[in-house]
């Protein structure tokens, strides 16, 4: 049996959708208060027909009346923040006892701020699935922007025993929502070229990719050179006929950059990124099905932390693999070539919040959802490249 080289002389490769770092677009918080607006108005219409109101009563009139955005009060002559069911809003100059819009300096109303600000535990929880990872090559999904990316690579990771990267590296894609794709390197790894396909079109003369698709080209420490196509494809939405055709479309168009790389001599290409679909979707059998691309998963030395008690014996559709029951999102997908150089390989999910208890190990630092890294794992693979 071949004997597997030492983790110095390899490269360890990791993608990871940590879905922001310290700030998230509130498009992406489901509506905490929706389903109990009727209720809620009927409360209020009961209590404004009372003739005889305790301090009770109207401290809870105030209450509902600024949940549900009827809120007139706190007219001051500064703007000032509030937060309302988990989003932060932002208060005009204005003494007037009305909501209206006069000059641009008398807006009366509540401006909801465009995202909110994450736990600092789960900051703290995203930095220590990266430290315990500790890739050569990181790839991550859902950055704020560069300068979010610099002060977590150098303020975070060091506080659990992590060497900040060498080089941090992040393109503006089509997303506007803090959506971008972040590379980091360690030092001896050189960024020879970056591609962005933010500007390929449909015949419609619409982007094909919602967010991007980056095409990196990177030299190894030992001088061997790897291609890495890093996207993050369509979500899945109501109408799943659409978000699938959508993605279908997107993964076409990766598949053609794949082929065109390998058709030319470039062998060693991995994509990665969160597909949004689990592998049996059509939607990614241009990928998955109709290339030579090879998952990671599927490799001998893949390694996982199971889950635990019943579900260790149970494998869920769509799921990673027996006894790792949460639904495939995310990929490292790896050209033959590549994909014969693994020494190593696995999946880090101690950052995910278990919906049900106990179903994984977690760090101890996790004690509710939203002190969660992220609601998706980390994925590794060590390459003697």
């Amino acid at each position: 049996m071949k004997k597997l080289k030492t983790r110095e002389n390899n490269m360890k490769i990791a993608t990871f959708n940590i879905q922001n770092l310290f700030h998230r677009d509130r498009s992406y918080l489901v509506n905490p208060y929706d389903k109990y607006r009727n209720e809620w108005l009927i409360e209020i219409d009961f209590l404004m027909d009372k003739p005889l109101k305790t301090n009770g009563d109207n401290d809870r009139l105030r209450e509902l009346t600024f949940i549900l955005g009827m809120d007139n009060s706190l007219q001051l002559p500064y703007a000032v923040l509030r937060r309302k069911a988990g989003f932060l809003f932002l208060k005009g100059m204005n003494y007037s006892k009305e909501l209206k819009a006069g000059e641009l300096t008398d807006w009366n109303g509540w401006i909801a701020l465009q995202n909110y600000p994450l736990e600092p535990r789960a900051v703290e929880n995203k930095a220590r699935v990266i430290a315990e990872v500790n890739p050569d090559i990181l790839i991550l999904q859902e950055i704020e922007d560069r300068a979010s990316l610099k002060e977590f690579n150098e303020g975070f990771l060091p506080k659990f025993n992590c060497k900040p990267f060498h080089n941090t590296f992040v393109v503006q894609g089509n997303d506007k929502r803090g959506q971008e794709i972040g590379l980091l390197t360690r030092s001896g790894i050189e960024i020879l070229s970056v591609r962005s396909h933010s500007y390929d079109y449909k015949i419609s003369r619409e982007s094909i990719f919602s967010k991007d698709l980056l095409e990196y080209e990177i030299r190894s420490a030992k001088g061997n050179i790897i291609y890495i196509l890093a996207t993050h494809l369509q979500e899945q939405t109501e109408d799943k006929d659409i978000s699938d055709n959508i993605r279908e479309e997107q993964t076409k168009r990766i598949a053609e950059v794949y082929k065109q790389l390998y058709a030319n001599g470039k062998k060693h290409i991995a994509v990665v990124g969160t597909l949004n679909a689990v592998s049996y979707c059509y939607s990614l059998s241009p990928l998955l099905i109709k290339t030579n691309l090879k998952d990671i998963t599927k490799h001998q030395t893949f390694q996982v932390d199971v889950d635990k008690g019943v579900d260790a014996g149970y494998h869920s559709l769509g799921a990673y693999r027996m006894g790792v029951n949460i639904k495939q999102k995310d990929y490292l997908l790896l050209s033959p070539e590549l994909f014969n150089t693994i020494q190593s390989s696995g999946l880090n999910r101690k950052g995910i919040w278990p919906e049900k208890q106990p179903m994984w190990s977690y760090f101890p630092s996790i004690n509710k959802k939203n002190q969660a890294a992220s609601e998706h794992p980390a994925i590794w693979g060590d390459f003697d490249v």
